[in-house]
């Protein structure tokens, strides 16, 4: 069973109806036990990062996310999720985030003719042997919706990267720690085949 964290940051049902698609049981959950007895655990998330930090400690779900971490548990986090696995975001000055992995979230750069928040399709180049795009192409397009984006401060950890008026760090991976800036419920077959090997 994959438990798909709820903190109130929104994209839960698109996340489990992806899932469902793939025939993969899921639970949308902030119980403690269910977190931490689940095969896989999702952090999804949409919105700012200083509330979302405030959402997981208000529901005790800090310490949960960690002790999934520590267990081995795999953990993949999406968009907001993504974000929030780092040490903090421009967007909320003084927020620690979880800093599980480590880097920044800044702001995307204001480059004549480029729209933020960055919303639509960007191809991904893909670096470093990620396992959760086994079977994906060089290039391949998937779905993004954000104003700020990763600076990873280990560029081992990055397996995909794009570019949006500079370079974005699109999804990492450490150990059990999968992470995704764009949305894979959101992106088409890509998307389905990156959730398919984090499930599998």
């Amino acid at each position: 069973m994959i438990a798909i964290i709820d903190y109130d940051a929104g994209n839960l049902k698109s996340v489990q109806k992806a899932l469902a698609f793939l025939g993969e049981e899921s639970r949308i959950t902030r119980d403690y036990r269910e977190i931490l007895a689940a095969d896989k655990v999702i952090l999804p998330g949409v919105g700012a990062f200083g509330e979302a930090m405030g959402q997981l400690r208000r529901y005790g779900l800090e310490q949960v996310i960690r002790e999934a971490v520590a267990q081995e548990t795999p953990l993949l986090g999406i968009c907001l999720g993504l974000q929030l696995l780092f040490e903090g975001s421009e967007e909320s000055g003084g927020v620690e985030g979880l800093h599980i992995l480590d880097g920044q979230i800044l702001r995307i750069p204001d480059r004549e003719g480029l729209k933020i928040p960055h919303i639509g399709w960007n191809s991904l180049h893909l670096q470093n042997g990620g396992r959760l795009f086994a079977g994906v192409g060089e290039g391949a397009f998937v779905y993004f919706v954000h104003s700020y984006y990763l600076k990873a401060a280990d560029e081992g950890i990055v397996k995909a990267s794009t570019e949006y008026g500079t370079e974005i760090h699109a999804s990492v991976e450490q150990g059990n720690v999968f992470a995704c800036q764009f949305h894979p419920e959101k992106s088409s077959g890509v998307g389905l085949q990156i959730l398919k090997n984090f499930a599998g």
